[in-house]
């Protein structure tokens, strides 16, 4: 126990660039993270996706609840507007997420897990031919420096891609 309610302000949380699409027509597309919260048995956070932004399907270590609150995303084959609520059993995955015309703004919590993302091998086929279908590829972004201790995925971002290596600055997967 805390001995009451823990209150945490959004716009308080540093953002953090956790995907990056570059396309060929050098337009460049990104999700951004704020973390809220994060135990070993639950996780929160608040992200923004700009138009064109595609994450691949995936999922998360605990339960998922996805909540819209504001612009579009298609999940899968549905497209999910404001004020609609994705739930994802612990175990299962789901996607392609593709943002819409507008991008979106999406409030995420990760319970009874640590949130840590899994990718199937298809998937990231599948993955790779949207890209290739768009003419877009993964772009590069900052190592993640925020994660708590006992998260075993310190060096890594919430999902896949190039991620800009702290000692060298070169990029790894």
């Amino acid at each position: 126990m805390i001995g009451g309610p823990k209150i945490t302000h959004a716009h308080d949380k540093p953002e953090h660039e956790v995907v990056r699409i570059n396309y060929r027509d050098g337009r460049v597309a990104s999700v951004r993270e704020r973390f809220l919260e994060m135990t070993p048995r639950y996780f929160s956070f608040h992200n923004t996706w700009e138009p064109g932004a595609l994450a691949p399907r995936h999922g998360h270590h605990g339960d998922h609840v996805v909540y819209v609150l504001d612009g579009e995303i298609t999940v899968g084959d549905e497209v999910c507007t404001k004020g609609s609520h994705i739930f994802l059993q612990y175990g299962d995955t789901f996607g392609p997420w593709v943002a819409g015309p507008n991008g979106a703004e999406l409030l995420g919590i990760i319970f009874n897990g640590d949130g840590r993302a899994f990718f199937e091998d298809a998937d990231m086929v599948h993955f790779q031919q949207i890209l290739d279908e768009r003419g877009a590829e993964m772009g590069t972004v900052p190592a993640l420096t925020c994660l708590p201790a006992w998260r075993s995925d310190q060096h890594s971002n919430p999902l896949p891609g190039p991620v800009a290596n702290e000692q060298n600055d070169k990029s790894s997967l």
